[in-house]
């Protein structure tokens, strides 16, 4: 019973995602394990391109740019000069894969879903038992990270630019082929 309570309670809060709604390449996939009576989602991406300040500590205002869409060249050379005059310190260009977070009801019910998750593509996964609750940390291996802005600057001529929105757009189309292949498994 302590279970569906705080199942409830958890998705019936409000987003406190930054973008504030449900990223809708991952919304049926989470849909999926939420109508399964043993699961509850409590955060989810389906992944991302961002140009974000280096700081150390989390704070709000360090996102100069996110999509949750693949992006094209132009877009992020716009959005590069943007960042570049908006802070003089260290830009970093990141695409994220998909993460999710998943609350089970039971360590036997929590690996079988990391089972599916490890044959969907979900490389980067395991349990975490967390305040008495059981928690699946679910995310992909499709990544990039690098200094994009420093001291004003843009690290990089156009052919790299180029080719870095080549990749990112090809890791992004990869993370959500395995989040359907995730929802087809469960």
């Amino acid at each position: 019973m302590k279970f569906q309570k705080e199942k409830k309670r958890q998705l019936e809060m409000k987003d406190n995602s930054d973008i504030g709604e449900w990223d809708e390449k991952i919304l049926s996939l989470c849909n999926k394990i939420n109508s399964r009576k043993e699961y509850y989602t409590t955060s989810s991406c389906a992944g991302r391109a961002v140009l974000i300040e280096d700081c150390e500590k989390k704070k709000s205002g360090l996102f100069l740019f996110r999509s949750h869409e693949k992006i094209s060249f132009s877009e992020l050379k716009k959005e590069l000069e943007k960042a570049r005059n908006k802070t003089y310190g260290l830009i970093y260009f990141k695409q994220e894969p998909c993460i999710l977070h998943v609350a089970s009801n039971s360590l036997e019910q929590a690996q079988k879903l990391l089972d599916k998750a490890k044959l969907a593509g979900w490389k980067n996964s395991g349990i975490i038992a967390s305040c008495g609750r059981i928690i699946l940390e679910m995310r992909s291996t499709e990544k990039l990270e690098l200094p994009a802005v420093n001291q004003g600057k843009i690290l990089f001529d156009d052919d790299f630019l180029k080719l870095l929105v080549s990749e990112a757009n090809k890791k992004l189309e990869r993370t959500w082929e395995k989040i359907k292949k995730l929802e087809k498994l469960i």
